[in-house]
């Protein structure tokens, strides 16, 4: 599957428009994470454990968004993007979205 940001796809060409399709993830950061954190944040600097949290839920709204797109009969996604929003303390949402489309 292709996935791209931009609304074509270099050197292809787009025969059809098949619709939006979308992936959602939610994760909850739990104590552990936080009590990290709070120590990193004494000190300052980068916190591993919330960027891998973050990609690990990134990656699972794709690959969902992906499976959405293939089941439609795709063989690509393009106008990729992501939102995320906080459902409650400590829990996260990622949503991936964009137009499957069928290519030549």
């Amino acid at each position: 599957m292709i996935l791209a940001s931009s609304e074509r796809i270099e050197g292809r060409e787009i025969v059809e428009t098949i619709g939006l399709v979308r992936g959602n993830a939610v994760r909850a950061r739990g104590i552990g994470f936080d009590l990290l954190a709070g120590i990193r944040n004494i000190f300052g600097g980068d916190i591993p454990e919330y960027s891998n949290l973050i990609t690990t839920t990134r990656d699972q709204a794709t690959d969902r968004m992906v499976e959405a797109a293939a089941e439609a009969g795709a063989d690509a996604v393009v106008g990729v993007r992501y939102t995320t929003s906080m459902i409650a303390g400590g829990i996260s949402e990622i949503l991936a979205f964009g137009t499957a489309v069928k290519l030549r």
